[in-house]
């Protein structure tokens, strides 16, 4: 026979697990659907006592459940029941046996108010107590004693509360523009939304109806989440978009983003214009003691307001309108206002966006000049600017003097390595080039480049190429003068030249720099241009995040540019770097050596067919990523040098590497089981990652190397993928002449100079036989 606590127990979870498979339950219907669950539970559960009472706090309190959250409720008592302690378990255990998490604890009135009186956290999650069971009386004490004691003390708490979302902004970032942002403690996520309503029940703000349908957006995904996952989660990660998406009726995963960056900005916003409120309401504690220690030095006027720019000034700590400012009149007054919020570190005010959303005359094309200065000097005011943009962008004011932004706003990125919405991102890169200006001629056409250069993302084609002839058109209309026009657009079209040439293409080949020096042809074109996609270059992996840009990678584009600029004044070609003199006289002993210089390896050994395929595989046995590999024959022997990084911290130790190399050469060690061996530790076995990774992509290039052929395998990374892919072109007979390795996040492309067995480019229809054999050896 089974006991009470048992048929409750397996009652809920299958009335829980009832709901969750009901596909027309989705968003609010959701949440009061297991608002009822957890009520009619909860009250089963209630014994009988008198003196007692069940609330809910935090999101049951609030009637805002997620699937697999914890159930944070108190058991209120008037401290004369007796046993509470055994009453108390009768509640916890069942909830705990039924697999639901719990925060939970057991009050008197007068010291859940005490405790939350003490404890902000607490506070704030009583502010949305609500009753479950047992004496009403005793939950309507607790509400009215603890929103009266907030309403008393909120003022002196307020830099507590402050303090708690600032730490988690800058622990978790902004949900507004992050790819995978936390849905509860990023900055605009749903603390923030609690926080709001800590403000409003202190009777500082209120909330208004955008805040509270962004809140919904945020539950909604939250709940899809949960249920999908089912468990806990909060982080809204790529690979679960598509889902979420098809369970709350989205067109896809990108829409789902867009949904929750939207809801996140519109809560971070009113978060920012909350705090402004309630901290010209009540000012720090501090600033009363120096008025009482100095009292000559008074509070700074609300009424007063002092000029920043024309028809422009500040008044109590925000950007406002001069009284007879006449946004119609001027319509260059709306970015004079961006500027000056940037320069001074001010925020904008609400009513002076709200008049300028309104009341602003269309922007004249082409910009008069005063708009295009005021411009650039916005974009040049370095971390500044990005508020003011954000303000700008919240009342639709960037799209409206720039419809091209439109398209890019919330834009999802789909290459790994970027932290960033794409819109964030050309602001980013846009504050990254602010610091580059010094280092360049024309900072005004860097900046402006640099916001604009990934405008072609999201439209279909090439976004370098699309990218232009929306820049062409941006920058016309800006007024800029024809000559300018060029270089903007140029900066567009050519912003990955350098970190792609240099990264992927052999430095010591002159074809290598002839890339280059085509893309710089043009009356606009030369050192000058090469200066800007240099700091360019830059600035765009700064603005995308850690895993865009390295010292290496930063050497090879700057050893890239100083070549081409060489060339560009007079130089002659580069050809490769000869042999050190210890390489040299190496290669002639006729020796096998294997030699470790910082982030350097070369071997040397007698050249023979697939040397450079088990050289990569013995590094790659030995955790060592390779980013570039160069071949060199010299007296029979074949000297390999790759540029390496330890994907585990360490080199190993050089002694080790050359006893593996001689069991590798002399084929006594099985090196293809233990790669595999070794990617089923790191990568859960050959056989997931085949399923998970696309077709390669093979790419050739005819005209980009001087006496061979140029092939591009653009594939997913892995360990050892270097060997089984030199290991493929080997085997179709092919000559490796050298290797660059670039890695964009979990991808990677490999770029090869390889000639046919007579030392000779490869025609069209050999390319097509490598093609299909390459496809075939990577899909193992």
């Amino acid at each position: 026979m089974k006991t009470p606590s048992e048929h409750s127990r397996r009652s809920v979870r299958a009335e829980l697990s009832g709901v969750l498979a009901r596909t027309d339950l989705v968003g609010p219907p959701l949440r009061v659907e297991l608002s009822g669950l957890y009520d009619r539970w909860l009250g089963e559960l209630f014994p009988a006592v008198d003196g007692i009472a069940l609330i809910a706090v935090g999101g049951l309190g609030r009637k805002e459940p997620t699937p697999y959250g914890d159930l944070d409720l108190v058991l209120l008592h008037t401290g004369k029941v007796a046993h509470i302690g055994g009453i108390a378990d009768g509640l916890w255990y069942p909830i705990w046996d039924a697999g639901v998490g719990l925060d939970h604890s057991v009050r008197t009135v007068e010291e859940a108010v005490s405790v939350a009186g003490e404890d902000l956290k607490a506070m704030l999650g009583m502010l949305d107590a609500r009753h479950i069971a047992g004496d009403p009386a005793l939950t309507g004490l607790l509400r009215e004693q603890v929103i009266s004691r907030w309403r008393r003390t909120a003022p002196g708490r307020l830099p507590e509360l402050q303090d708690l979302a600032r730490s988690r902004w800058a622990t978790r970032g902004d949900a507004s523009f992050l790819l995978e942002p936390d849905l509860k403690d990023c900055r605009g996520g749903l603390r923030d939304w609690v926080g709001l309503r800590a403000l409003a029940s202190a009777q500082l703000v209120d909330l208004t109806p955008a805040v509270q349908s962004a809140s919904a957006v945020l539950l909604d995904v939250r709940g899809e989440l949960h249920r999908m996952s089912g468990r806990s989660a909060d982080v809204l990660r790529g690979q679960d978009r598509a889902s979420v998406a098809h369970a709350l009726a989205l067109a896809d995963g990108d829409a789902v983003l867009r949904s929750v960056n939207e809801a996140a900005r519109t809560i971070a916003y009113a978060t920012d214009a909350s705090w402004r409120r309630v901290t010209a309401a009540n000012p720090p504690a501090g600033r009363s003691l120096l008025r009482r220690l100095r009292p000559g030095s008074a509070a700074p006027d609300p009424h007063v307001r002092t000029p920043l720019a024309r028809d422009v000034v500040s008044q109590n700590g925000e950007v406002v309108l001069a009284r007879d400012a006449d946004p119609w009149a001027d319509p260059v007054l709306l970015l004079r206002v961006a500027r000056a919020a940037a320069e001074h570190d001010l925020p904008i005010s609400s009513y002076a966006l709200a008049r300028l959303a309104t009341e602003s005359s269309p922007m004249p094309e082409p910009w008069p000049a005063a708009a295009r200065t005021e411009f650039v000097g916005l974009l040049g005011a370095g971390r500044r600017t990005v508020p003011a943009l954000e303000a700008l962008d919240q009342y639709g004011l960037l799209s409206r003097l720039m419809p091209e932004w439109e398209s890019v706003r919330f834009r999802a990125q789909h290459n790994p390595v970027h932290r960033f919405t794409v819109d964030r991102h050309l602001v980013e890169t846009a504050v990254q080039a602010s610091s580059l200006t010094a280092d360049v001629a024309r900072p005004d056409l860097l900046i402006v480049g640099a916001f604009l250069h990934d405008i072609g993302k999201g439209r279909p084609g090439d976004h370098s190429v699309v990218g232009a002839v929306l820049t062409r058109a941006i920058a016309t209309r800006m007024g800029f003068s024809a000559a300018d026009v060029e270089v903007i657009t140029a900066l567009t079209r050519h912003h990955l030249l350098l970190p792609d040439t240099a990264t992927r293409r052999d430095l010591d080949d002159p074809s290598t720099i002839a890339i280059v020096l085509a893309a710089l042809a043009g009356p606009h074109g030369g050192p000058a241009l090469l200066e800007l996609l240099h700091a360019l270059t830059i600035a765009d992996a700064a603005a995308t995040g850690p895993a865009a840009w390295s010292d290496w990678k930063a050497s090879l584009v700057r050893r890239l540019v100083n070549r081409t600029r060489a060339v560009l004044g007079g130089e002659p070609m580069p050809g490769p770097e000869p042999l050190t003199a210890d390489l040299a006289a190496l290669a002639a002993s006729g020796q096998t050596r294997i030699l470790v210089d910082g982030g350097e390896v070369v071997v040397v050994a007698p050249d023979a067919p697939g040397l450079l395929s088990r050289t990569s595989g013995l590094l790659a046995l030995h955790s060592l990523d390779v980013h570039t590999a160069d071949v060199r024959t010299e007296a029979a022997m074949a000297i390999s040098r790759f540029t390496v990084s330890p994907r585990f911290g360490e080199f190993p130790d050089q002694s080790l590497l050359s006893a593996d190399l001689r069991r590798v050469l002399a084929g006594t060690l099985a090196l293809d089981e233990r790669l595999r061996a070794k990617e089923a530790v790191y990568e859960n076995g050959p056989e997931r990652s085949a399923a998970d990774r696309p077709p390669p992509r093979i790419l050739w290039f005819d005209d980009e190397a001087t006496d061979a052929t140029v092939i591009e395998v653009r594939t997913r990374d892995g360990i050892g993928l270097l060997h089984w892919v030199t290991a493929a072109l080997e085997a179709a007979g092919l000559d490796i002449r050298s290797a660059r390795i670039s890695s964009l996040g979990s991808n990677v492309v490999d770029a090869f100079y390889v000639t046919d067995s007579d030392g000779k480019p490869l025609t069209e229809a050999q390319q097509a036989e490598v093609t299909s054999s390459m496809q075939l050896a990577l899909s193992r």
